[in-house]
């Protein structure tokens, strides 16, 4: 396929990357800054040339009024795209202004698929992402292919546009509560006087054992807080979580106290940038302890 892809920042590279070793044709990046190494494709002046000249347009930004100034702005993709063609999103943004990007679109005849993505860098980098796609399935399956060369597991969430971006937003609900136990469960141990990194290691063994265990507690224990996923980002994705549950008329109180730690995170120096796994030092600062890296 002819794809334009948009945003090529630390997820977007080396998605770019596996879709042009999948075979496809990446004429058409739109890129503020020099092309990543190892990534060929021409770079074209505004999206509505990405737009004009691609079968498929995947954007992969940070926020919402990044997707649509891209997609609806002046010089934007609605306004270079042909019908028939296709718009996969897989930023993590607002399900209710997704609906309206997505009608927008399809009032020119142009398809639509929300995909956001899970699995951080990492996942980007191996073409591991767990993908939640919204949107028609006859869509969905023509998308399919270029999805298998980003990702291993790849849902449909719904038929309805927004689908992809709330699965999203429940994952990072998950993600950011777990970080948060974690973080207490480690100062919890660690100011009792026991070495945090045994703690961990014992509780891999048993119930209590996840994934944000395993890397974000020895990330936490290692005082490794290179991103990662920035404090930011989540930030960001917690905020949605909170209007959109606000406009739903439903109680996220968790997810509101966990967003607070990581205000209070990113309000220390250089704390918008650190990963996520930093939340500890809110609850390290709370606790008036910090968890000992002897063991580490």
């Amino acid at each position: 396929m002819r794809i334009g892809f948009i945003g090529l920042g630390v997820m977007g590279a080396p998605m770019a990357a596996h879709l042009m070793a999948g075979g496809h044709t990446l004429s058409t990046v739109l890129n503020r800054s020099p092309l990543p190494a190892g990534l060929t494709a021409d770079v074209l002046e505004t999206p509505a040339a990405v737009a004009a000249a691609s079968e498929v347009v995947i954007t992969m930004l940070p926020d919402t009024p990044d997707v649509e100034r891209v997609l609806l702005g002046r010089n934007g993709v609605i306004e270079g795209i042909q019908p028939g063609s296709l718009v996969i999103d897989m930023s993590s943004i607002s399900p209710i202004a997704t609906k309206r990007f997505a009608e927008s679109l399809r009032d020119k005849g142009v398809g639509y698929l929300d995909a956001p993505v899970s699995g951080g860098e990492v996942g980007a980098k191996a073409a591991t992402l767990t993908i939640m796609v919204g949107g028609p399935a006859d869509e969905f399956e023509r998308a399919r292919p270029l999805f298998e060369t980003l990702g291993k597991n790849i849902t449909l969430v719904g038929e309805a546009n927004g689908a992809g971006q709330t699965c999203k937003i429940a994952n990072q609900i998950v993600v950011a509560l777990t970080i948060e136990a974690v973080g207490e469960a480690l100062v919890f141990a660690s100011k009792a006087g026991c070495d945090p990194a045994k703690v961990r290691s014992a509780l891999m063994g048993g119930f209590a054992a996840s994934r944000i265990l395993e890397i974000h507690g020895e990330r936490m224990i290692k005082r490794t807080f290179a991103p990662g996923f920035r404090i930011r980002l989540h930030q960001k994705d917690l905020a949605l979580a909170l209007d959109s549950a606000r406009a739903l008329g439903v109680a996220l109180p968790n997810t509101a106290s966990t967003q607070q730690l990581m205000n209070a995170c990113a309000a220390m120096e250089g704390g918008t940038e650190a990963d996520h796994s930093s939340l500890v030092q809110a609850l390290e600062r709370l606790a008036g302890h910090e968890l000992s890296n002897e063991e580490a």
